[in-house]
Order: C-alpha cells, then sequence, then structure tokens
C-alpha cells in the first residue's frame, strides 16, 4: 500500500482525531473509541466546512485502511485458545452468531429495514460490534448513513449490556465461568465484553474475554457468506473471499502457530485500532444527519430484537454447558 503526496494531508487528520479518541476513551473508561471518532467526523461534516484538500486522504482511510485493520485483528485471534473451550461452549458461540444473525435478517425483512442496514446489524450484533460493521461494509460499500447507524445500534445496545448480563447472571445465581459464557457470547464489542465480565469477576473475565474471541473468529465466514449473497443477488459481484478476508485468516492461523512473539501482537493490536478508528472518523465525514434522521426508528426495534435473540441464545447456552 502506498500514499501519494495528495493523501498525506487527510491520512494525518484521520490519525489525530484516532489520536484524540484514544485519548479521551483512556481518561474516560467506557467510552468506545471507535464511536468517539465516528462521532467526530459527523459532528465537523454537519457544522463546518471539510477542506477539500482532506478528501484523497480521508477516502482512503475509509475503504483502504479500513480493510488493513480487518486484516490484523486476525492476529489477536489463536485457534489453540478457541478450541480449549471445548465443543459444549464451541457450539454455543456458533449458535449464538448464526440464530442471531438469522433472525435479524428475518426481523429486518419483516420491518422493512433496510437490507443493507440489516445486513451491517446483522454482523455487528452476532460478532464483534464496529469492527463486524467495517467488515461488512468492505463487502456491501453500504453508505456512511447506514455505517453510523449500525454502530450507533451497537454501542447502544451493547453498553446497555454492560449492567444487564452481570444483573441476570447474579440473579440466576450462575458461578463464575457460566456468567463469563454468557457475558461472552451475548454482548457486542470486546470492551464492553471486558467492562461486563470484570464486574462478575476475575474467572469470568477470562472466560468471557475467549468466548468473546471465537465469535470474533467467525467475522471471516460470516464476511464471506455476505460476498456470496451479492454475488447471487445481482447487486454486485464481489469476490467471492474478499482479499481483507483471506489476510485476516492467514494472521489467525500465524498467531495460532504461537510463532509471533507477544510484543509484536501487543503492538499490532494498537495499530489495529488506529486504523479502525481512523477508518470510523473518515465515515463520519461521509454522513449528513438529515440522511440519518430519515431511517426512523425501525432499525431501534431491529436493535432491540437482535439483542435479545443473541441474549437468549448466549443466557441459554450459560445454562446447559
Amino acid at each position: 500500500m502506498t500514499i501519494s503526496a495528495r493523501q498525506i494531508p487527510g491520512v494525518l487528520l484521520c490519525a489525530a482525531v484516532a489520536a484524540l479518541a484514544w485519548g479521551i476513551s483512556l481518561l474516560i473508561p467506557g467510552v468506545p473509541p471507535m464511536l468517539l471518532a465516528i462521532l467526530v467526523g459527523v459532528l465537523w461534516r454537519n457544522l463546518a466546512p471539510v477542506p477539500q484538500r482532506f478528501d484523497p486522504g480521508t477516502a482512503l482511510s475509509a475503504k483502504t485502511l479500513l480493510r488493513w485493520g480487518i486484516v490484523l485483528l486476525g492476529l489477536q485471534l489463536s485457534l489453540t485458545a478457541i478450541l480449549d473451550l471445548g465443543f459444549g461452549v464451541i457450539a454455543v458461540v456458533l449458535a449464538a452468531v448464526a440464530v442471531t444473525a438469522g433472525a435479524t435478517v428475518l426481523l429486518g425483512r419483516w420491518l422493512q429495514v433496510d437490507r443493507e442496514l440489516t445486513l451491517l446489524v446483522a454482523a455487528g450484533f452476532s460478532i464483534c460490534g464496529a469492527a463486524a460493521v467495517a467488515g461488512a461494509q468492505g463487502v456491501l460499500k453500504a453508505s456512511k448513513e447506514k455505517v453510523a447507524t449500525a454502530v450507533g445500534l451497537v454501542v447502544l445496545f451493547g453498553t446497555l449490556m454492560i449492567p444487564l448480563v452481570p444483573a441476570l447472571t447474579s440473579w440466576l445465581g450462575l458461578d463464575e465461568r457460566a456468567s463469563g459464557i454468557w457475558v461472552g457470547a451475548s454482548t457486542h464489542e470486546v470492551a464492553q465484553v471486558v467492562a461486563a465480565g470484570g464486574t462478575v469477576g476475575a474467572t469470568a473475565l477470562a472466560v468471557a474475554v475467549t468466548v468473546k474471541l471465537a465469535r470474533v473468529m467467525l467475522l471471516a465466514p460470516l464476511l464471506m457468506g455476505l460476498a456470496a449473497a451479492q454475488r447471487q443477488s445481482g447487486v454486485e459481484r464481489p469476490p467471492l473471499v474478499p482479499w481483507f478476508v483471506l489476510g485476516f485468516i492467514v494472521l489467525m492461523l500465524l498467531r495460532t502457530t504461537g510463532w509471533v512473539p507477544e510484543p509484536v501482537i501487543d503492538v499490532v493490536a494498537v495499530v489495529q485500532s488506529t486504523l479502525l478508528m481512523m477508518a470510523m472518523f473518515a465515515l463520519g465525514l461521509g454522513v449528513h444527519l438529515r440522511s440519518l434522521a430519515a431511517v426512523g426508528l425501525r432499525p431501534v426495534v431491529l436493535g432491540t430484537g437482535a439483542t435479545l435473540v443473541i441474549l437468549a441464545v448466549g443466557g441459554a447456552g450459560a445454562l446447559l454447558v
């Protein structure tokens, strides 16, 4: 990947906003930096003019850098750690993702929510929040307004899950392992999983994060499924296996070998998060609030339904395994 002189101002701007979002999230724990980044972009676009000299770089960030962020996400996943969960927990993860994604698509059709927005919500709620929305956007080429709506829904309902799931596990008297399974199998964002799992206890946190990473691992097959659906719909014919999905798989397999030192993994995690924050800011710059307001309440109902489904499947699994 090369960056031309015309693209440098916009890329530097995206990097500066990503750093700002990261800093605020460190000062105020629990505030998702990706949400902050996209909000800065939305507010700037709608409250003040955006100089055209930034356009080439923000376009690169919204497309190419976004895809590289998804590729690097693969290095955070190890097949060995996932398999160590055991067949029962893996079955819960598969059910949570498959049932939630399928139910969200059906509910979206019934509510007559835009097809692309429905698929973005299905990806975000069933897999890993904003990162999954970004990956799905890379396949669907959905508008920036739809991406912003899906990310907003992920943050809203995922935040509600932070106190809700631990409260339910306490009410039912579940031990920390079962509580961690429920948190990891149902909560949307990794950061939200950490917050909810940490509320229950150290054992619950460790289980919850591992279960959540098992869900993240299913991002690749989900995106390949979306690509196949796009090809069959005739709307567009993207590659059956997009290059960034292939890169995601390769790095996941590399992490599984154990050859990559932990300090390298930690550095790549920071780079990966930064790239996605840069992409979110760039996407936010393309959002016009009038278009965003036009989506109405149906996506909120869709997000409510998707959350209830994954909460039910995750809870059932935690009680059974």
